[in-house]
């Protein structure tokens, strides 16, 4: 191995970041060297994965899936489940690439953390659920936390140059999914099909529907809150068609700097993996005199009509265990609904019944509490709010 080649661990590996991360590995060979691997249950997929890349070290959702492969891959080191995950995290590595979908990914990058390991994070459950514990530390162990989510990337990169300097507020910029303009009557017949039709980006199953009813809007500014120190009222959303404005941040001089570019994730991803260098990605560029560049539009987001969004903002302003409930029930209530089992409203009204049935509180959860209260609300999800 090359002496200045970096050393990288993925997480969820399978999946839509996972894959367009290796695919930005790919371009630069010569740059990166794959340390550890982990799938869920698209075996057919990390199959080839090992194959190409050969980590010294894997990790499988389920046991079975771990012992016909370690049978295949005889040289790779094979573990299974939630500890394989936590073993993945500590091995030894130059980045962390947390690429995992839901509250699975926020243990991991805690031990990660501990291991002294830097993390590129595309898990934004792990700062809305456990961002006071995250970050607390990450100031500990003196370790990066480099942004992978396409709108934090854009407000680290317009952050890079300026830091110390006074924000008077962040940019966070939305497509407005698929149902933008809609009424929230007409959400109601919205079906699980018409959710995953994302206009602009190819994301998973579980972001495209958060997409669509902007909750996913509501857990980046929570996101954001934490990984740049801003209140939440300092955070502006802005509904932007186009998805070419990634994001901006307006200093105390009212000077706005954005980050612009084609909607693809390998371009976020490469700027966490070459941290402090770029890349030469071969990704189509961005051509100012054609659509939809030429055509820029702003618009204020219809909280009365995705109201997922509001309740984002209000887990996070009432804090204590509120944005650990509010996560927990979405994912529960996000799959009830792909499953066909509740409509696209019944997310946003299951949410808001699990929010007020947690007593109100002003202590801040410990890991180990953040791990019980998850684990408790999706259980009461699944019993009191999905029929």
């Amino acid at each position: 191995m090359e002496k200045d080649m970096k050393r990288v661990t993925l997480l969820g590996s399978t999946g839509s970041i996972g894959t367009q991360t290796l695919d930005v590995i790919r371009q630069e060979k010569g740059r990166f060297q794959v340390q550890v691997l982990t799938c869920g249950r698209n075996i057919d997929r990390f199959r080839g994965q090992l194959r190409e890349f050969a980590p010294k070290g894997a990790v499988c959702a389920r046991k079975e899936d771990r012992e016909l492969l370690a049978a295949e891959f005889p040289a790779i080191e094979f573990h299974d489940g939630e500890e394989g995950l936590v073993w993945a995290a500590e091995q030894d590595t130059d980045l962390l690439v947390n690429a995992l979908m839901g509250m699975r990914g926020l243990v991991p990058t805690y031990h990660a953390i501990q291991a002294g390991h830097d993390i590129a994070l595309a898990n934004k459950e792990t700062l809305v659920a456990g961002g006071h514990v995250i970050m607390a530390a990450v100031r500990e162990k003196g370790v990066k936390l480099l942004p992978v989510d396409s709108e934090h990337s854009a407000i680290f990169q317009c952050l890079e140059g300026n830091r110390g300097k006074r924000i008077r507020r962040i940019l966070l910029t939305a497509s407005g999914g698929p149902f933008r303009g809609w009424s929230h009557d007409e959400l109601e017949k919205v079906t699980p099909e018409m959710a995953l039709k994302h206009p602009n980006w190819s994301m998973g199953a579980k972001i495209t529907i958060d997409s669509a009813t902007m909750l996913n809007k509501g857990l980046e500014m929570i996101e954001a809150k934490w990984l740049f120190g801003v209140d939440i009222g300092d955070i502006q959303v802005l509904v932007h068609p186009q998805s070419i404005l990634h994001s901006a941040v307006e200093f105390e001089d009212r000077a706005v700097i954005g980050q612009m570019g084609t909607p693809d994730m390998r371009i976020p991803i490469s700027v966490a993996l070459a941290y402090p260098d770029r890349l030469a990605l071969e990704v189509p560029g961005l051509d100012f005199f054609s659509a939809p560049a030429n055509q820029l539009t702003f618009q204020e987001p219809d909280r009365e009509t995705f109201r997922c969004l509001a309740l984002a903002e209000e887990a996070s302003r009432r804090g204590g265990g509120q944005p650990v409930v509010m996560n927990a029930a979405n994912e529960v209530l996000v799959q009830a609904f792909l499953d066909h089992r509740i409509g696209f409203n019944d997310i946003e009204r299951g949410i808001r019944k699990m929010m007020d049935a947690l007593p109100a509180a002003d202590w801040e959860p410990d890991l180990e509490e953040i791990v019980s209260l998850d684990r408790e609300t999706r259980i009461r999800t699944e019993r009191e709010a999905v029929c």
